[in-house]
């Protein structure tokens, strides 16, 4: 195990046995700080000289790489000399830190945050509190008021706060209103403009029995807002209050109708079904899809508990138990970038495992859902494996006559309808069965799945008044089946709407696209958030023609290689445009290659790269009657037609020119 880094107070560092790593002076610190704020992200050393210093010395690249190295020391003592870090890593321009999430204490304490709202109470307030306890003093406390820190160590703060009041609820959950109260009084006292916390000050003083309290703390809270910010309360705690002064039942109860039902039929199932028995694998198996839905901490739990599950069912040895805990998580998926290659893998290999343990007689559905599995955890990919299983697996549902199984086999056909571009039609009449036959059978889910699907083919083919339609009936499905993912894909959807209509001025769009962007925060679906929104103004500044103006410490993600010859270009830089655009390697097969595909046929036109010219030319054609990258439903560069009619023009100026050269 690595050393373990802390910013939840003054910046430390400590090793695998937990003792303090000497760092130094404070700029050995701040460097060590900064990296640690860029999350991974490449920091140029540029960057850090204008961090470090208001006024930089003239030899400030060289302390830079002096304090990298002092610190590599420090933090991989046993490192032989001249080889390679693997902490404290040099990337091209600058320095990143490849640090495991566990090991820096904000970063886990973000986690803790983001899970405590799933967990049962008890063991909420005992994460919060170990949580909470990992604080030292402020954020980052020597370097806060930096620039480059303070953003970072005030939306710690801020979410420290949040956890407090998180505490507090789970508090009040377990009936424990006096100590609620009490750590609430502090942290009013402390934070007196966060009407939650009085919220909850007030709704617990009345569980203790102090109702006179209560609505002196509302009262409080009320002359505090109304005379320091001139605001009036907002509903929580104008209806709390309201709630009070009526001795309102349900505030007496430290749960609700839903919870209490919950909570006892867990109870007896607890009491009822054997510790280790199969029930329990396959009952989980079941909330995990049930968990996945909810998105936000949610979903990245349910995949990190589903492989637990998986493997606990193979230890098992009963192939048809196995296989129906990996074929119960049929959640529908629509975007066609795994969030977790890695655990994606692990659940293929287990779907094959168990498809070979099964006997060759008997057991379609389950096969079924396993080759669904397969082709779902498998897009993206250029493997034949993928495409065998969706066809197999919509081979079998149909002869089976099974709604819900021929849905999920639909999904899979679905993720492996990219082998080429110029697909959407296709994929249109693959959304269109799975709305009807989902709408027949009452499988909501699958029904929303299949309104994103129509989205994005008729976004794809520019008939935006029925995608606009598919995205009314998605969200309204949603609304009332409480799926809150949808309206991620469909608050998208709008920002492209803006894009595509051409009404609104380019920082109108732009700004759509970062409030866009802000709805992945907190979703957990990495595989869509990372470099999307780069991704997407970079298209509607190539669209307009305008400069590519975009910070050098950007998050590209996984769309750099596409990105780069066109930045380069755009900064004069044609040599090294040229190498980064023969090193772009040909696009996944996904819902963004005809987006990617055009960015390279974009930087071959303008560098006169014939050989890519002609590859990407090759890769467009099919794709001539679509809108590139609007199959994604969430950006695009305009109709593909543009980019095949810019090759042709070059392609024939370049074939002229070499005439006339052989005439000479």
């Amino acid at each position: 195990m690595g050393p373990g880094f802390g910013v939840l107070g003054p910046v430390t560092a400590w090793d695998a046995d937990g003792n303090a790593i000497a760092l130094k002076g404070p700029r050995h610190r701040s460097v060590l700080a900064r990296l640690i704020v860029a999350r991974g992200r490449v920091v140029p050393v540029a960057r850090l000289v204008d961090d470090l210093w208001t006024d930089p010395p003239a030899d400030a690249v060289g302390a830079v790489r002096t304090f990298v190295a002092a610190l590599r020391r420090a933090l991989e003592p046993g490192r032989p000399p001249r080889t390679p870090a693997r902490l404290l890593v040099t990337d091209g321009p600058g320095y990143a830190l490849r640090a495991a999430t566990d090991t820096v204490d904000a970063w886990r304490f973000e986690r803790t945050v983001a899970d405590a709202p799933t967990l049962p109470p008890k063991e909420a307030v005992v994460r919060l509190d170990e949580a909470l306890g990992r604080w030292r003093g402020p954020a980052y406390a020597e370097f806060a008021e930096q620039p480059w820190a303070r953003a970072e160590s005030r939306r710690l703060a801020e979410l420290r706060q949040h956890a407090v009041e998180l505490r507090a609820e789970s508090l009040l959950a377990l009936g424990q209103a006096d100590r609620a109260a009490a750590d609430l009084r502090a942290h009013t006292a402390e934070h007196p403009w966060r009407e939650n916390a009085w919220r909850l000050l007030a709704l617990a003083l009345y569980r203790t029995g102090r109702q006179a309290d209560a609505l002196d703390v509302l009262r409080r809270a009320r002359v505090l807002l109304a005379e320091q910010l001139g605001i009036d309360p907002g509903p929580g705690l104008r209806a709390l209050e309201a709630d009070i002064l009526h001795q309102a039942d349900h505030l007496g109860r430290a749960d609700n109708p839903v919870g209490r039902v919950w909570e006892r039929v867990a109870a007896a199932y607890d009491r009822t079904v054997a510790p280790g028995a199969r029930a329990r694998l396959e009952s989980t198996a079941g909330l995990l899809r049930n968990l996945a839905l909810t998105g936000g901490s949610g979903l990245p739990a349910a995949r990190e508990h589903r492989v637990a599950a998986v493997e606990a069912a193979e230890e098992l040895g009963d192939a048809a138990l196995t296989a129906r805990v990996i074929g119960a998580y049929d959640v529908p998926a629509i975007w066609t970038r795994l969030d977790d290659p890695e655990q994606a893998a692990h659940i293929v290999a287990a779907a094959e495992r168990t498809l070979t343990a099964l006997p060759a007689e008997g057991h379609d559905a389950d096969k079924a859902r396993l080759l669904a599995t397969i082709a779902l955890e498998s897009r993206g990919t250029r493997l034949s494996r993928g495409p065998q299983a969706a066809r197999r697996a919509e081979e079998i549902a149909r002869r089976l006559d099974d709604p819900a199984l021929l849905a999920f086999a639909l999904n899979a056909s679905f993720m492996q309808c990219f082998d080429r571009t110029g697909l959407a039609p296709r994929r249109d009449a693959i959304g269109a069965e799975l709305v009807a036959l989902s709408a027949r059978h009452g499988l909501s889910t699958f029904e929303i799945l299949g309104h994103l699907v129509r989205l994005q083919a008729r976004s794809a083919l520019g008939d935006f008044t029925a995608a606009d339609h598919h995205a009314a009936a998605a969200d309204a499905l949603a609304a009332r089946h409480e799926h809150p993912l949808v309206g991620v894909f469909t608050g998208w959807y709008a920002a492209l709407r803006l894009d595509v209509t051409g009404q609104a001025p380019v920082p109108e769009v732009e700004a759509a696209y970062r409030d866009a962007a802000a709805l992945l925060g907190g979703a957990g679906m990495p595989g869509l958030s990372r470099g999307l929104q780069p991704l997407a103004l970079l298209c509607l500044r190539v669209r307009h023609a305008l400069p590519l103006d975009f910070d050098e410490d950007t998050d590209w993600g996984p769309y750099a290689p596409w990105a780069h010859p066109l930045l380069l270009l755009d900064q004069g830089r044609r040599t090294e445009a040229a190498d980064a655009l023969r090193a772009t390697p040909e696009p996944p097969r996904d819902l963004l290659q005809e987006a990617l595909w055009c960015l390279t046929a974009r930087a071959a036109a303008a560098l006169g790269d014939r050989r890519t010219m002609a590859r990407s030319h090759a890769a467009l054609t099919s794709a001539a009657d679509e809108l590139a990258g609007a199959g994604s439903g969430l950006l695009t560069l305009g109709p593909v037609p543009a980019y095949l009619h810019e090759h042709a023009h070059r392609i024939t100026d370049h074939e002229q020119t070499a005439d006339r050269s052989a005439h000479r």
